[in-house]
C-alpha cells in the first residue's frame, strides 16, 4: 500500500511539473505575442495585403491549407483534408522557435497557437501574416517567404500578374516545398495542382484529416 501511495504521489508531482512547464511556455508566449505580431507587420516586411488577393484566391488558399480557419482556435485535428498544421501553427513555428524539431516542440507549437497567438491575434491579421511569411522553398540556400517573393522567384512576375494555375502552383508547394518544388519537381507540382482543382471544383471529397494529397480511392 505504501508503494502505491508513493507511486501516486510521484505521478501527481510529475503531472504537476508538466502542467507548470507548459503553463509557463504559454504565459511567456502571451507576453511576447504583441511585440512579435507588431514586428512582423512592419511595413517593410508586408508585401501583400488581403485586398491584394481576390475572394476566389483567399477561398482556395483556406480550403487547401486550413478549411476551418475562421472557426477554430488555432488547432484543427478533425477537418477532412486539413492536415496536421493550421495557418496559426505554421506561423508559430516561424515566429516563436529558433529551431523547431518534431516531438515535444509540436506540443508547444500547438499550445502557443491555441492560447497565445491565435487567441490574441485577429484572424484577418493571421491570414495577412501567412501570405507574407509562408515558407515557399529556397533561393541560393536562403528561404523564400511569402507569395510576392515566391511569385518573383518562380515566375518572374508580380503576384498580381499570376494566372490561376501559377497561383495554385504556389499553394501546392506550401505543405512540402521541396516535394512539390515548381522548378525541380514540376511533374509532382502539376499533379498536385490538378488534384487541387478537382477538390476546389467539388469533384473530390477528402476522407479524413490526413487526406491532404487528395489521392485516396473514392468509395461509391
Amino acid at each position: 500500500m505504501k508503494k502505491v501511495k508513493i507511486a501516486l504521489i510521484a505521478a501527481g508531482l510529475f503531472l504537476t511539473a508538466i502542467f507548470v512547464y507548459y503553463f509557463v511556455i504559454i504565459m511567456n508566449a502571451r507576453v511576447k505575442t504583441p511585440d512579435i505580431v507588431s514586428e512582423a507587420l512592419s511595413p517593410e516586411k508586408i508585401h501583400l495585403e488581403l485586398d491584394d488577393l481576390t475572394n476566389k484566391q483567399i477561398d482556395a488558399l483556406l480550403k487547401i491549407q486550413d478549411p476551418n480557419f475562421y472557426y477554430h482556435n488555432g488547432f484543427d485535428p478533425t477537418t477532412p483534408g486539413a492536415g496536421i498544421t493550421s495557418l496559426s501553427q505554421g506561423l508559430v513555428k516561424k515566429f516563436y522557435f529558433d529551431k523547431f524539431k518534431p516531438g515535444t516542440k509540436k506540443i508547444e507549437q500547438t499550445l502557443i497557437a491555441m492560447y497565445a497567438f491565435d487567441a490574441m491575434t485577429p484572424k484577418d491579421t493571421i491570414l495577412t501574416l501567412f501570405i507574407n511569411y509562408a515558407y515557399m522553398g529556397q533561393r541560393d540556400s536562403k528561404p523564400i517567404y511569402g507569395f510576392e517573393d515566391a511569385s518573383d522567384f518562380y515566375f518572374k512576375k508580380k503576384f498580381k500578374d499570376l494566372d490561376e494555375d501559377q497561383y495554385l502552383a504556389l499553394i501546392a508547394m506550401i505543405r512540402a516545398p521541396f516535394a512539390f518544388h515548381y522548378l525541380k519537381k514540376r511533374g509532382e507540382n502539376d499533379l498536385r495542382v490538378s488534384r487541387i482543382k478537382r477538390y476546389l471544383a467539388g469533384e473530390y471529397i477528402p476522407q479524413d484529416n490526413s487526406d491532404w494529397l487528395y489521392d485516396r480511392e473514392q468509395s461509391e
